[in-house]
């Protein structure tokens, strides 16, 4: 389906680490097989587009960050659509698109799409194609590429109405035009006009008949399939090997957008017993040597590395052990055909090979199915090119969910399962993204530990599975542990590089009578010391002053294993700064159902209705979540939903909305991760 003459359309994103760009780079690679022109930029680059004299159609791909706010770069075009002086028929002249992504484990499910879907609405803008929004929980594939399936069809519709028929291909499918808010049914509708090259011609996988489907290889009928495949991405990343004779660029210019500060780590506790599910350890950092300043609640980045052996591994996969030393001088192709190729801004310059790959990409992505696509044209084997354009295609759907994304399976472990592909580094750069900094939530005072920051984390494990052979731990908490080992034997001490997180709305309220409840299992429980000591020593220094009270719901699963905090909790009971400890342990109740004790925090929240109620509703006070997001920030939210509706005597739909209120007036507030 192609036209003589490109139609232009004006294709946004904004994106928090890089996925909505990726899918809107995506969305511009195929738009010329369709015979459109995508004019691509984000939204922050508002002096390359007009949106007020905008006369194409726009197309807007938008991720979701925090708890369900719009990415970082949309921030200032959030704000400049949201002015209240705008004119209702501002954006009249509009007609879009838009895809959001999100996770449906956060409460407010692709917020950052939906929030400016809803305003360019409210502003006069009009859909040629119906809002769709991506599930990253379940995989955002499943409604991406049906959306951007069904766009071409739209765009047609949209040309053709505005008097271009002449200029529109004959026989065109507008079937798809109609998905709104497309849902993961969707996914299996018959997709003819589609990019894809079919592949009927290609090697078969030999394979036994009634063997089970892995990573390696398929089972009929898939085995058997002609197969949708994606177009090649083209390649604009050239690489030049030189010989070094100089460092690595410093650690503080892979983050451009905060200052990094290197401090010492001073003091490391393991906090949980030896026979703990999970092992939690803290770790005091020293500031008082820097600038960084920091308020109870505050969350910082660490920036951490690789795991060293497996970034050995793939030096010696790719060929490359020769010339980890070596500078990578990265250039852009002449003659590539990406548009808007640039090179990555996360890797300085003067970068060894081994630097990239250790500080620069995330090599445990897991990789999309345009990175495997690529990967086939570096694939000897026949049986292996095979496999790799299976789990990349339309009808491996479900094998690419099953043995890559769910399993959290990364590069190297393809390389490990598909041993004739040897891809450049060059392709690493193109489709590997940046090696994001952890965030950590400061479980410290500042005005109580001066010139100390102390954060606490469970180490990540990763257990091996089909496909990856071996387990893992967490990229940064292994990183971390493998540090403070000696330094848990009084060995040695050891620095990591930190930088502030940008904004943070999860802090104490302003006016200290007024009462709060703080929700945080397990290492949730981090911010909550901070709070507390910092609210000991406001009522030490100001004995005058009226304090609100303060409640605690803490939950672990063993008494004698992984009761964080224990003692420091004790004693802010005793000296009156936590008015309220409540406690329950999962995996220690041996009594009988109708008289057990409480066993997650939900449970104890419940238990205490009325008095939530009164403090939230009553006193208009805060209400603080920290820990897990895919079961427990979800679970108390239905719990509180629970004791407003009992309490308050309404509906379960009103009391959500009460709970929206409460949202919006920052007294429920949510430091939540995956």
């Amino acid at each position: 389906m192609c036209c003589k003459i490109k139609k232009r359309f004006l294709l946004l994103y904004a994106t928090q680490k890089g996925q909505a760009k990726s899918i809107a780079e995506e969305i511009c690679h195929q738009a010329g097989e369709h015979g459109f022109e995508a004019d691509i930029h984000c939204v922050s680059e508002c002096d390359k587009y007009n949106l007020e004299r905008e006369k194409d159609p726009l197309v807007i791909v938008v991720s979701t960050t925090g708890t369900g706010d719009p990415p970082d770069t949309a921030v200032k075009f959030v704000k400049e659509i949201r002015n209240k002086t705008l004119p209702a028929d501002h954006f009249s002249h509009l007609h879009y698109g838009l895809l959001g992504l999100g996770d449906s484990e956060y409460t407010f499910f692709c917020n950052g799409g939906k929030v400016i879907d809803r305003r360019l609405r409210e502003l006069g803008a009009h859909h040629f194609y119906e809002t769709g929004l991506a599930d990253d929980s379940v995989g955002l594939e499943l409604v991406v590429d049906t959306w951007i399936d069904g766009l071409w069809g739209a765009l047609n519709k949209e040309f053709a109405s505005r008097k271009e028929k002449e200029d529109m291909s004959s026989n065109i499918s507008i079937d798809s035009v109609g998905i709104q808010h497309v849902k993961l049914e969707d996914s299996g509708v018959d997709r003819s006009e589609v990019s894809f090259k079919n592949t009927a011609n290609v090697p078969s996988v030999s394979l036994i008949q009634d063997s089970e489907p892995s990573l390696a290889r398929s089972v009929s009928p898939l085995s058997q399939s002609a197969l949708n495949i994606p177009a090649l991405p083209p390649e604009y990343i050239d690489v030049q090997f030189q010989d070094s004779a100089s460092q690595d660029p410093s650690l503080s210019s892979l983050n451009s957008d905060s200052t990094v500060f290197q401090v010492p780590v001073t003091k490391a506790v393991q906090l949980t017993k030896e026979d703990a599910i999970k092992t939690a350890l803290l770790l005091e950092v020293d500031i008082s040597k820097t600038m960084f300043s920091y308020q109870p609640g505050d969350a910082f980045g660490v920036i951490c590395p690789n795991n060293s052996s497996e970034v050995e591994e793939l030096l010696r996969r790719l060929g490359l052990a020769e010339k980890k030393e070596c500078f990578a001088c990265l250039k852009i192709k002449k003659d590539t055909k990406k548009k808007g190729a640039a090179q990555p801004h996360y890797i300085p310059e003067r970068s060894t090979v081994k630097f990239i790959l250790t500080w620069c990409l995330e090599i445990r992505a897991v990789p999309k199915k345009a990175f495997l696509r690529a990967l086939v044209e570096y694939t000897c084997d026949a049986g292996e090119k095979r496999r790799l354009q299976e789990l990349c295609s339309k009808q491996g759907a479900s094998d690419y969910n099953g043995f890559i994304r769910n399993l959290n399976i990364c590069l190297l472990d393809l390389l490990q399962t598909f041993s004739s592909c040897k891809p450049p580094l060059s392709l690493l750069i193109e489709h590997l993204p940046k090696l994001q900094a952890r965030f950590y939530s400061a479980a410290s005072s500042d005005l109580f530990q001066p010139g100390k920051l102390c954060f606490i984390f469970n180490i990540m494990e990763f257990p091996s599975c089909p496909g990856r052979p071996v387990s893992r731990k967490g990229v940064c908490t292994g990183w971390l542990a493998e540090l403070v080992a000696p330094m848990l034997q009084k060995i040695t001490f050891f620095a990591i590089s930190i930088y502030a997180r940008p904004t943070n709305t999860f802090q104490l309220p302003p006016d200290p009578s007024v009462p709060f409840i703080m929700v945080g299992p397990g290492t949730g429980v981090s911010p909550f010391i901070g709070f507390l000591q910092h609210r000991k020593k406001l009522q030490e220094e100001h004995e005058d002053w009226k304090f609100g009270e303060t409640w605690l719901f803490f939950g672990c699963r063993h008494q004698d294993r992984d009761y964080l905090f224990r003692e420091e909790l004790r004693q802010f009971v005793e000296n009156g700064t936590l008015t309220h400890l409540k406690v329950c342990f999962s995996r220690d109740s041996t009594a009988a159902a109708d008289d057990a004790p409480p066993k997650y925090v939900q449970d104890n929240i419940r238990l205490f209705s009325k008095e939530v109620t009164r403090i939230l509703l009553n006193e208009r006070g805060c209400f603080y979540v920290c820990g897990d997001v895919k079961n427990m920030a979800k679970d108390v939210n239905d719990a509180l939903v629970d004791v407003l509706s009992t309490e308050a005597g309404v509906d379960k739909l009103e009391a959500m909305k009460t709970l929206a209120t409460l949202r919006e007036n920052k007294q429920y507030l949510q430091d939540i991760w995956a």
